[in-house]
């Protein structure tokens, strides 16, 4: 070995490399306790929770084959989601989602959308003036009937729900009342005391 020295740990070196690899695993934690902090104080957002209630379907008018269905959907979550379908088994085929546009000259539009924004910690409330679920009509719904929907949701998953058959322009009369069936669903006899 002519010429070449044997690399020797002195002290300083030694502590050199130590602080070297110490300052990124502390910085490493201080972010890491950080975040964590911040998660458990709840500031990082919780997932998106969907509620849908004052459902409610249009009474077709003659010989429709289309009518619509309008929902209120809230999102008590953190994070926002998207409403992606509409669908039920009570119908046949799958509702659109559509958006309604007024003109000047006293003429509407609609238009397709393929999905629909619920913002976190806000509500999305679908109306004939705004955005609404265009559905294959029966022809046997009698204003009072039930109705039932699934919603499906990017992040929610698919939230089922009911919706009461109104008359167009009803509706509003019907909102308290509905409020209140929600939470126990009607027999068929208090169905038919209802339409009556």
């Amino acid at each position: 070995m002519t010429g070449q020295q044997v690399w020797r740990p002195t002290r300083r070196r030694l502590t050199d490399a130590l602080l070297a690899a110490l300052a990124p695993v502390a910085v490493c934690g201080l972010a890491l306790g950080g975040l964590s902090t911040w998660t458990a104080y709840g500031n990082a957002g919780t997932p998106a929770r969907i509620a849908v209630t004052e459902g409610r379907v249009y009474l077709p008018y003659g010989d429709a084959p289309d009518t619509a269905a309008f929902f209120r959907i809230t999102n008590s979550g953190g994070s926002a989601d998207r409403l992606l379908k509409v669908t039920s088994r009570a119908v046949d085929g799958v509702g659109t989602l559509s958006r309604h546009r007024m003109s000047g000259t006293r003429s509407a539009s609609a238009q397709t959308v393929a999905s629909v924004a619920v913002p976190a910690g806000g509500s999305l409330a679908m109306s004939p003036y705004g955005l609404d679920v265009t559905v294959p009509a029966e022809a046997g719904w009698q204003a009072g009937d039930l109705v039932s929907f699934t919603l499906h949701f990017e992040r929610g998953g698919a939230v089922k729900t009911l919706a009461v058959v109104v008359r167009p322009g009803e509706d509003d009369t019907l909102q308290g009342e509905w409020r209140v069936r929600v939470l126990c669903v009607p027999t068929r006899d208090e169905q038919a005391r209802m339409r009556g």
